[in-house]
């Protein structure tokens, strides 16, 4: 057996190492640090691409709720409008019966009016001919002897003059 210098071991271990060290940072801690790199990268990467998939979808959540607030806005004017136009339509059909039931009042008493005129023209008429028709009894009896026409004559006269 031989025996070797503790001093050389530790020399030809630290050429092995140095040695090791090379081959490995040349051929192993390149493509190791290369593909740590990448996989970095790559994760960076989807990170970003995640955080600007978030942010558009907040984007978009604004938008929909924009959208959702003004179609709600527009559903509401549209509802106010349909009921500005019912309320009006229903002043306008009352008002157009107020009217048309005023013109059938009017006509009804003007009717009645021109009734009445008729009534009492015939009423006079017949009130009229009754008068005459006693006037002409009246006169026949009070005529029919010639004291009585003396004295309705007498009668007459006096009347007049006293007046």
């Amino acid at each position: 057996m031989k025996v070797t210098h503790p001093e050389s071991l530790i020399f030809w271990s630290i050429i092995v190492f140095i040695i090791l060290f090379v081959l490995l940072r040349k051929y192993a801690w390149k493509p190791i640090l290369g593909a740590v790199k990448s996989r970095e990268a790559s994760i960076n990467k989807a990170l970003d691409t995640a955080e600007e998939a978030r942010k558009e979808l907040q984007n978009l959540q604004a938008d929909n709720e924009k959208l959702l607030k003004e179609a709600r806005a527009e559903r509401d004017a549209m509802i106010k409008e349909a009921r500005e136009i019912k309320d009006k339509m229903i002043t306008d059909a009352k008002g157009q019966a107020q009217v048309e039931a005023d013109k059938m009042i009017q006509q009804a008493r003007q009717s009645i009016d021109s009734e009445k005129q008729a009534a009492l023209a015939d009423l006079k008429n017949q009130v009229a001919s009754l008068s005459v028709e006693i006037a002409e009894k009246v006169i026949k009896r009070e005529l029919s002897s010639n004291d009585r026409q003396l004295k309705l004559v007498d009668d007459m006269l006096d009347e007049v003059t006293l007046n």
